[in-house]
C-alpha cells in the first residue's frame, strides 16, 4: 500500500475513533468509582443532537460542545441518582438510559430543524482539520497527529491528563479507593456516593463531547444512525484496555481503522459482501474482546475494581 494512502487511512482512523476514545475515557472514570454506564450510546446520541442543533442555530461551534456536555451531562444525573443514591440496579437502569437517550434523540432530530422540521440534510458550520507548523513536517506521524481538528487534539489532552489523574494524584488515589473498597475510602472520610455521582457525571459528559465530535466535525450532519453502536464499542474498550486510558486510545484507533478499512476495501472491489465488510469493527472488536479478557483472567490482571456495579449504602 502507497506511504500516502496508509498515511490517509491512519489519520482517517485516528478522527473515527476520538468519539470512542472520549466515550471510553468517560466511562472509565465512572467505573473506576463502581459505577457501571451502559447509557453511553444513549447519551452520545443526545450529545450529537443537541450540538448540531445549537450550532445550525447560533453558529458557535465552542457553544455546541458546551450544550452537548451540558445535555449528556444530565442524562448521567439521572443515571447517577438512580443507581448511586437510590441504589437501583446498574445494568437495568442503564439499558433504559440507552432506549430512552436514542428516542429522544430522535424526537429532537425530528423537531429542532428549521421550522420545527428535521435535522436531517441540514447543513451548518463544523470543525475541519487544523494543521500545526513544524509539527505536521514530522515524515509520517506528522500528517496522522498534527493535521486534526481541534476536538482530536483536545482528545489527547484528556488521555493524558486522565492517565495523570488516575496514576499519580492524591485524588486519583481517592477514585481508584471508593471503586475497590467503598466501605474502607469512607472510614478515610471520603464520601464516597457524592463522589460515585461526579464521576458518573462526568462521563456523560465526556459521551456528550464523543457524540458531538460526529456531528460536528468527522461526519458533520444528524441522522438517527450516526452513533452507529459507537457507545457499545466503548464499553467494550474499557475492559479490552483494562481500565487503562492509554490502553484505550489504541484500542479506539483501532476499532476505527477498521471502520475506515472496510469503506477503502469497497471502493477497490473487494470480493467480500459490503455488508460483511461494514461488520468486521463490531467482529473484531468482540474476538479482541474475549482474547484479551480470557488472558486478563488467566493472569489475574482484569483491571476491573472490585466493588464495580455494586452500591453502597452507608452503614449508621
Amino acid at each position: 500500500m502507497d506511504v500516502a494512502i496508509l498515511t490517509s487511512l491512519v489519520a482517517v482512523a485516528l478522527s473515527s475513533g476520538t468519539s470512542i476514545i472520549l466515550a471510553t475515557i468517560g466511562e472509565i472514570l465512572t467505573e473506576r468509582s463502581g459505577v457501571v454506564n451502559l447509557g453511553l450510546e444513549g447519551m452520545m446520541a443526545i450529545g450529537a443532537v443537541t450540538a448540531f442543533a445549537v450550532v445550525y442555530y447560533t453558529d458557535s461551534l465552542a457553544l455546541g460542545l458546551l450544550v452537548s456536555m451540558i445535555a449528556a451531562g444530565l442524562v448521567a444525573a439521572v443515571h447517577g441518582f438512580l443507581c448511586v443514591v437510590a441504589g437501583q440496579n446498574q445494568t437495568l437502569i442503564g439499558i433504559i438510559i440507552v432506549t430512552t437517550g436514542l428516542a429522544l434523540a430522535e424526537f429532537l432530530g425530528q423537531r429542532l430543524g428549521p421550522s420545527n422540521s428535521a435535522l436531517i440534510g441540514v447543513t451548518t458550520a463544523h470543525f475541519s482539520p487544523v494543521e500545526i507548523p513544524v509539527l505536521s513536517a514530522i515524515p509520517f506521524l506528522g500528517k496522522i497527529l498534527f493535521n486534526q481538528d481541534p476536538v482530536v487534539y483536545a482528545m489527547y489532552g484528556v488521555v493524558v491528563l486522565t492517565w495523570f489523574y488516575i496514576s499519580k494524584t492524591k485524588y486519583g488515589l481517592h477514585l481508584r479507593a471508593i471503586g475497590e473498597n467503598p466501605r474502607a475510602a469512607d472510614a478515610m472520610g471520603l464520601r464516597v456516593n457524592r463522589l460515585r455521582f461526579v464521576y458518573t457525571v462526568l462521563g456523560g459528559c465526556l459521551a456528550g463531547l464523543g457524540g458531538a465530535h460526529l456531528s460536528l466535525a468527522f461526519s458533520p450532519g444528524w441522522s438517527n444512525t450516526l452513533v452507529g453502536g459507537r457507545g457499545w464499542i466503548a464499553i467494550a474498550l474499557v475492559i479490552f484496555s483494562g481500565w487503562n486510558p492509554v490502553r484505550a486510545l489504541f484500542g479506539a484507533i483501532l476499532f476505527g481503522g477498521f471502520s475506515i478499512l472496510q469503506f477503502h476495501l469497497q471502493i477497490l472491489g473487494s470480493a467480500f459482501p459490503p455488508e460483511f465488510l461494514a461488520m468486521l469493527p463490531y467482529l473484531l472488536t468482540i474476538v479482541v474482546l474475549v482474547v484479551v479478557t480470557r488472558w486478563e483472567s488467566l493472569s489475574k490482571r482484569v483491571g476491573a475494581p472490585a466493588a464495580l456495579g455494586e452500591a453502597y449504602v452507608r452503614e449508621k
